[in-house]
């Protein structure tokens, strides 16, 4: 049996708020951007990768909230943790490169026994880190 990790949605409070942040940015590539039509009305299928990824690694689903219960949880999809990781070959380009664009990190970089990493967030407060292994 062989088994992948395809995707994971993140709730946003705008498709194109966070294409502009994502694919805009920090560069990633738009994968897909598909209108749909749902039981609860139009939305969009709206993937995307980071840069240098292979088009069949995991990707990143951008899912617009819908109602209060959704619209609460953005930012928050973690409970206050970090949630999402970020994997880069080469921390000191990227994490420079984040900065230069205004990406904000919570704290300076840090070097742990599995490798360098930093706390950054989304424009939408979901917290990441940023990490280069070993």
């Amino acid at each position: 049996m062989q088994q992948a990790l395809h995707a994971f949605s993140l709730v946003v409070p705008d498709y194109d708020a966070a294409i502009d942040f994502y694919c805009g940015t920090l560069g990633w590539e738009l994968a897909e951007d598909i209108p749909q039509d749902s039981q609860s009305g139009p939305k969009r299928w709206v993937r995307i990768l980071p840069p240098g990824s292979a088009p069949l690694r995991a990707s990143l689903i951008l899912a617009q909230a819908r109602g209060p219960r959704q619209t609460a949880a953005i930012g928050d999809q973690f409970g206050g943790r970090v949630g999402l990781f970020l994997q880069t070959d080469d921390f000191a380009r990227d994490h420079k490169a984040m900065c230069a664009k205004g990406v904000h990190f919570e704290e300076d970089p840090r070097h742990e026994p599995y490798g360098t990493v930093a706390v950054w967030q989304d424009p939408f407060g979901n917290r990441w880190d940023l990490l280069e292994l070993r």
